[in-house]
């Protein structure tokens, strides 16, 4: 479903009068229910997360992808549980419903791992095997976003490892530590480590690795 097919009944009483929203703070649990059920199936890339001041939650910075629109960023205030906020860190990517008559309306959501196909970055550091990166191009990410200590970046950055026969190309966001921004200039070199060819879905860069290389 996208933003343009759905219910279009659903959509009108969206639009009526509300207090709740980006203005006034995390959806009621009810009204969470409905968008779950109604809403436009999404992703939500997590840009920045901090915790909220004067109640519970959390406020997230994400962008979103809707099929048939443009990604477009936002800010989320929810409360999630604790096992949850592990796989809601910069860079990881959720599922998320939105209201297709606003689209700063939505909810998140951590959908199974087998559904996404990804990992953890402290996993993907632990366990996955590693390669050498060449920056093609580098980004800033939601730079006006105050809650984070570090800049995301969306990384482009070609792949050689010892044991795949040709290099491949993938595209990451990620938190990068202030420490290492000089490594992300054209034609730098990091470690990274990865599960599988892929796209960038099972592949992290290992800063304390690269710094300690420079």
């Amino acid at each position: 479903m996208n933003l343009a097919s759905a219910s279009t009944g659903w959509r009108e009483r969206s639009r009526g009068p509300r207090n709740f929203g980006l203005r006034a703070g995390a959806l009621s649990d009810s009204q969470r229910r409905e968008l779950l059920i109604h809403g436009a199936i999404g992703s939500a890339t997590i840009l920045g997360v901090r915790p909220r001041r004067s109640e519970p939650g959390h406020v997230f910075w994400v962008r979103v992808q809707v099929e048939g629109a443009l990604p477009y960023e936002t800010r989320v205030r929810q409360r999630m549980r604790e096992d949850d906020l592990e796989w809601m860190q910069p860079s990881d990517v959720v599922g998320c419903r939105v209201d297709p008559g606003d689209r700063d309306r939505l909810v998140l959501y951590v959908p199974d791992i087998a559904e996404t196909g990804r990992a953890s970055i402290s996993k993907i550091l632990s366990d996955g095997r590693r390669a050498d990166a060449t920056v093609l191009a580098a980004a800033p990410v939601a730079a006006d976003y105050a809650g984070r200590d570090d800049p995301v970046l969306r990384l482009d950055l070609e792949l050689r490892a010892w044991d795949e026969a040709k290099p491949w190309r993938v595209r990451l966001i990620q938190p990068v530590p202030l420490a290492a921004i000089g490594l992300v200039d054209l034609g730098q070199h990091l470690e990274v480590a990865f599960f599988t060819v892929d796209r960038g879905e099972s592949v992290a860069v290992d800063w304390l690795a690269s710094l300690d290389e420079d």
